[in-house]
């Protein structure tokens, strides 16, 4: 790998990663006003045809960027851009129709799902078919992103996550603000449009930077024209590719990632679909699609979080494992291995800590309290519990996306059929004894499952060590810090009451519980010794002066 290539390579990286950041925290945020405005109820139809739109998107949407960035660049490598041209014609003929037909089986399907399966009811209906429209745009968004990918210029794809979700949060709770005068169905409708304006506004971006680029293009027009007729074989030579086979090229790409992708998402609506025909007949209805509120709206936002630094700083080392495994490099392979998934466990684990300690005051702080007794006794360890199983969602993401860059996506999707697998049977049968918790702990127990096929998979291929012994040091490291973090959440819950507003008590013990947790979290990794000097030179460079300090103020005590 060159020095170009990795420049490029961290640049893109960079980029996407701060985007992704930036567009989780205003996901987040958004949900804050609308848990307010619409209440669990209200969350509980929002969420409901959010997952459904939400998995409908991945399958319209990814796999296809990635096949697509990987044609598009290989096209320009071997000088013919307008081979690459006609690729990305046919990929958006390809987005337009599949925006039209996800449109149509969205909104005619929509009381199908919502009422009948989810058990919904009407309002669930009215909010999905109001979020149907943004299936129009998506998947071209996702094409043109595909596109400037494999030009290798990422600023259009970070720029463009942030302007959605900026138009998103405005318009859903604006709408939902107006429409609630109307009823709670119409409130819920309006939050769930702000998809479609996020999409606008998204698209809007994407087209700005593609007539920007091809005014470039055109500029340079003359020198391509110039190389192509000193060629020994011009591209104009070559017939062109038939629109079949492009799709057929795209499709083969792109199925195995569509499948992986999509894992995570359909997993989050198997949860707010079920939910209701399994509880409502112990615990009611009502307290049923409450709890679809607290998981869509609150759990499943807030267990999001730790994720995206993990999966961000392994995405950075995944083309340097394909290459060495193209190269039968498999020391290298297995070097990276080990690399990647050690700074995924360790990058993931603090904010899965954090948050599942601090799950009470961050809930009261960012929410507010559940409008019943129920879910206001049930909601933090709801939040907590799901939180918890994101770490072993870091380690299935993480391995499975070793596995992808070396090539072998028929075990992955294997792994996919059987994970699905245990959490539907898994939600059927724990649900009996232990309700929302054995729904949600199936959800645990399917990325867990998905985790130790994928490692399974990968010790048959190379060798490699997450931590070895040091397991037990982390093990030891992990039971301190909750002990202790549970002990300062309980002692400021009970304690701590330095203003007369709940919220704010809420948030300033958020901060300390918080605090708190974090900093003892690479404290307790050193005097275990399960970071060494040589795990530190893998880590970010702030990560390095942070443990550098630390590392300091040990030894002067």
């Amino acid at each position: 790998m060159t020095k170009e290539t990795k420049d490029s390579l961290v640049k893109g990286t960079l980029i996407l990663t701060v985007a992704a950041l930036i567009a989780r925290f205003l996901g987040v945020f958004q949900r804050i006003p609308l848990v307010h405005l619409l209440h669990e109820e209200g969350m509980g139809s929002y969420s409901i045809a959010f997952n459904l739109y939400s998995i409908l998107l991945v399958v319209a949407t990814a796999g296809i960027p990635s096949a697509l960035s990987k044609m598009v660049s290989e096209k320009y490598a071997i000088g013919r851009p307008a081979e690459a041209q006609r690729i990305y014609r046919a990929a958006i003929w390809f987005a337009i129709v599949a925006g039209v037909v996800m449109t149509a089986l969205l909104y005619v399907f929509a009381p199908i799902y919502a009422e009948h399966i989810s058990h919904g009811g009407p309002d669930a209906t009215l909010a999905t078919r109001a979020i149907a429209p943004a299936m129009l745009f998506f998947p071209l968004i996702a094409i043109m992103r595909g596109y400037f990918q494999g030009r290798q210029n990422m600023m259009p794809n970070g720029i463009s996550q942030v302007v959605e979700q900026i138009f998103r949060l405005v318009t859903s709770i604006g709408l939902a603000f107006i429409l609630l005068n109307i009823s709670l169905g119409w409130g819920v409708a309006g939050a769930s449009f702000g998809g479609v304006m996020g999409g606008i506004a998204a698209l809007a971006v994407m087209l700005y930077y593609a007539l920007k680029l091809k005014r470039r293009d055109a500029q340079s027009n003359i020198a391509v024209e110039q190389i192509a007729a000193g060629s020994t074989q011009s591209p104009q030579s070559h017939t062109p590719v038939r629109y079949s086979e492009i799709y057929r090229s795209l499709l083969k790409l792109s199925i195995p990632i569509v499948i992986f992708s999509v894992t995570v998402t359909l997993v989050y609506a198997i949860d707010t679909s079920i939910i209701i025909p399994l509880l409502e007949g112990t615990i009611g209805r009502s307290e049923a699609l409450g709890l679809v509120g607290i998981i869509g709206g609150r759990a499943q936002s807030l267990a999001g979080i730790p994720i995206i630094l993990a999966i961000a700083l392994s995405q950075s080392v995944v083309p340097i494992i394909s290459a060495a495994y193209s190269r039968k490099d498999m020391k290298q392979v297995g070097h990276q291995t080990t690399r990647v998934l050690q700074l995924s466990i360790l990058s993931g684990l603090p904010a899965v800590l954090v948050i599942a300690i601090a799950a009470r005051p961050l809930d009261f702080f960012m929410f507010g309290h559940e409008d019943t007794a129920f879910g206001m006794s049930h909601g933090p360890h709801m939040i907590s519990l799901l939180t918890l199983g994101a770490m072993f969602q870091i380690v299935m993401q993480t391995s499975g996306a070793v596995l992808m860059g070396m090539g072998r996506m028929k075990p992955l999707m294997l792994h996919v059929a059987v994970g699905i697998a245990v959490k539907l049977a898994g939600s059927f049968l724990l649900a009996q004894w232990f309700g929302i918790y054995g729904i949600i702990g199936s959800t645990g127990l399917c990325f867990i499952v998905m985790s130790w096929l994928n490692l399974r998979s990968l010790r048959k291929e190379v060798d490699f060590t997450i931590l070895g012994r040091r397991f037990i040091g982390l093990l030891f490291s992990i039971v301190v810090i909750v002990i202790l973090g549970l002990g300062a959440e309980w002692l400021t819950h009970t304690y701590v009451h330095p203003t007369r507003w709940y919220r704010l008590n809420e948030g300033i013990n958020a901060v300390l519980v918080c605090g708190f947790s974090a900093a003892l979290y690479p404290l307790m990794l050193m005097v275990t010794r399960v970071v060494t000097k040589d795990d530190v030179k893998n880590f970010p460079s702030p990560v390095q002066k942070l443990i550098g300090k630390v590392s300091r103020l040990i030894k002067h005590s």
